[in-house]
């Protein structure tokens, strides 16, 4: 009978441990807000003046084409977008990659530096919220990100931005902030004198195909081709505006580029550190739980001893 009960006992433990894991918590990135995403499609001019309560939920994406955890978490953000008006960019991971074509080592890089990671897949919500992996406590995906996107940035004022396209590869963008719309941003969390606010263009790919992405996509939306920095809001003066002529990176394929205008705040240095730890390098970002493990180990030896006592 007790040999009966310990085959029973490994078969239970057996079918029940792998399936035991835990989900990351999303939590603060602790590096500074992002907000903005005034857009042009990069061969049409235009002006466009935005309130900053009106602009969208700034969505950062760390993904590959051989991440099938991605595909859950980026159709989980594309099922929410319409109701949150979250708006998507996606960072093709580039470092040490030999199978995602889709990405740049300057982007990843400035995606690592920023909020320390390495793995996909992850988001960022407006630059403050981190979440990694594609396991969620709460009751799915697009019910947890839904809270992250909907939260507010308590930021108010207007942003202008120009795009004065010159030729398929070049153009001149320009950006201003109002003078008295810097009351709130001074005010926003671990903001002192040491904190900055840069303003930078993103040069967005709407969608490259790439067929042999074993994640099954084909078609990668989103795509960050390129991040230009336009200049920096001098928040002790009245100089809030700036202009530059830039050169556009190449599409992956197709015509498809856009021009985004990113506001980027920055806390001081020395509070700049990983919030998040990388998850490992693997196309599954669930863990299985220590003590799991160790209580299945403790109860089968605990069953052998039973059956050897049984033919002594």
């Amino acid at each position: 009978m007790r040999k009966t009960f310990f085959l029973i006992g490994i078969l239970v433990l057996t079918a029940i441990g792998p399936a035991l894991s835990v989900a990351a918590p999303a939590t603060n990135t602790g590096v500074g807000m992002l907000f903005g995403g005034q857009s042009f499609e990069v061969n049409q001019s235009g002006s466009s003046t935005v309130n900053f309560s009106e602009m969208p939920s700034i969505v950062e994406v760390y993904t590959a084409t051989w991440c099938s955890n991605c595909v859950d978490v980026e159709h989980a953000l594309d099922d929410i977008e319409s109701e949150t008006g979250l708006q998507q960019y996606h960072t093709h991971r580039a470092i040490n990659e030999a199978q995602d074509p889709l990405g740049t080592i300057e982007i990843d890089q400035r995606f690592h530096d920023r909020y320390g990671v390495k793995a996909p897949p992850v988001v960022v919500f407006n630059g403050s919220v981190i979440k990694a992996g594609s396991v969620t406590d709460a009751e799915s995906l697009q019910s947890e990100f839904t809270t992250h996107a909907q939260q507010s940035m308590n930021i108010t004022g207007t942003s202008t931005f120009t795009w004065n396209s010159t030729s398929n590869s070049t153009g001149t963008a320009a950006w201003s902030i109002e003078p008295q719309d810097l009351t709130s941003i001074n005010q926003l969390d671990g903001y002192d004198e040491q904190s900055s606010l840069f303003a930078y263009a993103w040069i967005v790919e709407q969608s490259a195909s790439f067929d042999e992405g074993s994640n099954g996509l084909g078609d990668y939306p989103h795509v960050v081709r390129g991040i230009i920095e336009l200049g920096e809001v001098n928040m002790t003066s009245n100089d809030l505006s700036g202009s530059v002529n830039i050169t556009l990176p190449s599409a992956y394929d197709g015509d498809d580029l856009s021009i985004h205008l990113i506001y980027q705040f920055n806390l001081p240095a020395e509070v700049e550190e990983p919030v998040v730890e990388s998850p490992p390098l693997t196309d599954s970002p669930e863990e299985e739980v220590p003590a799991a493990s160790l209580i299945a180990s403790l109860c089968v030896l605990f069953a052998a001893v039973l059956t050897r006592r049984d033919r002594i």
